[in-house]
C-alpha cells in the first residue's frame, strides 16, 4: 500500500453497521510535516482538531490535540 496525502477518517456511530446510510462521520485528514509516537506522519483536518498518525499499511492512531479528549479507538481509513 502507498501513502496517500490525504485520507478520509470513517467514524462508524456505535451500534449502527457501516452500511447503514449516514450512519458514520467522515472527517478529512491532510498530512502534515509532524510524526507520530509510532514514527508515522499525522494527519490533521483543516481546524487542527482531528489528529490521526497513519502507518504505510493505513492503520490508524487516533491523537489528542487538546485536554479531556477521548480518541476514538475503532477508526476506518481510506485515500480522498
Amino acid at each position: 500500500m502507498g501513502r496517500s496525502d490525504r485520507y478520509e477518517l470513517v467514524f462508524v456511530r456505535p451500534g449502527e453497521p457501516a452500511a447503514v446510510p449516514d450512519a458514520a462521520d467522515v472527517v478529512q485528514v491532510h498530512r502534515t510535516d509532524r510524526s507520530g509516537p509510532g514514527g508515522h506522519p499525522v494527519y490533521a483536518d483543516d481546524t487542527g482538531i482531528v489528529l490521526a498518525e497513519i502507518s504505510d499499511r493505513e492503520e490508524v492512531r487516533m491523537l489528542a490535540s487538546g485536554g479531556h479528549q477521548n480518541p476514538a479507538v475503532a477508526v476506518q481509513v481510506r485515500p480522498a
